[in-house]
């Protein structure tokens, strides 16, 4: 398949713009001269470089591969449609019917934007992190430097050769890890049933199971179930360690996984979880 480079930019130009700031989780404040999203905004989003989205628009970077594009289309929270358009315009074929979606409904956007001073964040089926929001970034540290490949929650809980997690950029202990890696495993079970031609989910278990024993044992087990909540202590480098509880609610057929981390009311945990938060906001280049 050919890529169009004289339509590509021009779309991801119109469909930038059509992105409200508010609606991504990026504050819209007073000095922006565009409406929708800048393109360091789609940058950030995406987990790529503000240059390689100027040369994307300018038709100087006519080919991004499979990944990239995948990213974009979940920044640019276009419709399968419209997704399926940019991959041609990209010159790759769209997703197959049966692979897992990476896209965020309006309505489920909507919902996130009223879950206020929460860390939340959203996971595709094979716990692949698709969206978050500020806060989380604050709480964790930004997801968007690491690859987008590398940002799946079912890697971190099971690391291959001790490699460091890649969702936090400081400690994070789960409370009930065994529970967790339990869960996980038979999550991504009952994943298979769901996508069970999807060629992204065979490669993460096939992977999984060829590098971590742990997964390998899980995983013979048989277990089906699913990921629902957990206690974690956050050691964040700025308001020191953190009690956060985790709840994990699950977005129908699509088995999307809405991921929310909060702190005990009226604790010395919710002081120490705002002035992360404080923290992270004056980090912001977008703040």
């Amino acid at each position: 398949m050919t890529a169009d480079v004289a339509k590509l930019g021009p779309m991801l130009r119109t469909w930038r713009g059509r992105v409200a700031p508010d609606a991504a989780g990026l504050p819209g404040g007073h000095r922006r001269r565009v409406t929708g999203l800048r393109r360091e905004d789609l940058a950030e989003l995406a987990g790529i470089s503000v240059d390689y989205v100027v040369r994307l628009e300018q038709g100087r970077h006519a080919t991004p591969s499979a990944q990239v594009t995948a990213t974009l289309a979940r920044a640019l929270q276009l419709t399968d449609a419209e997704r399926d358009h940019l991959y041609r315009l990209a010159g790759l074929a769209p997703p197959a019917s049966g692979e897992i979606s990476d896209r965020i409904p309006p309505g489920l956007h909507r919902m996130l934007d009223r879950l206020g001073g929460s860390a939340a964040a959203v996971f595709a089926a094979d716990w692949q992190l698709i969206w978050w929001n500020r806060c989380w970034a604050a709480l964790l540290g930004d997801p968007s430097s690491t690859p987008s490949a590398l940002r799946n929650f079912a890697r971190d809980t099971f690391p291959a050769d001790g490699a460091a997690p890649r969702l936090s950029h400081w400690p994070v202990t789960s409370l009930s890890r065994s529970e967790v890696e339990a869960s996980v495993v038979s999550d991504l079970r009952r994943a298979t049933g769901r996508f069970p031609d999807s060629a992204r989910l065979a490669g993460l278990i096939r992977d999984l199971a060829a590098r971590s024993p742990r997964f390998a044992e899980l995983w013979a087990s048989g277990a089906v179930g699913a990921h629902r909540e957990d206690h974690k202590i956050v050691q964040h480098p700025a308001a020191g360690p953190i009690a956060v509880d985790c709840d994990v609610l699950s977005d129908g057929d699509a088995e999307r996984k809405i991921v929310v981390l909060t702190a005990a009311p009226g604790t010395e945990d919710e002081a120490r979880f705002r002035l992360a938060v404080m923290a992270g906001a004056s980090d912001s280049p977008n703040a």
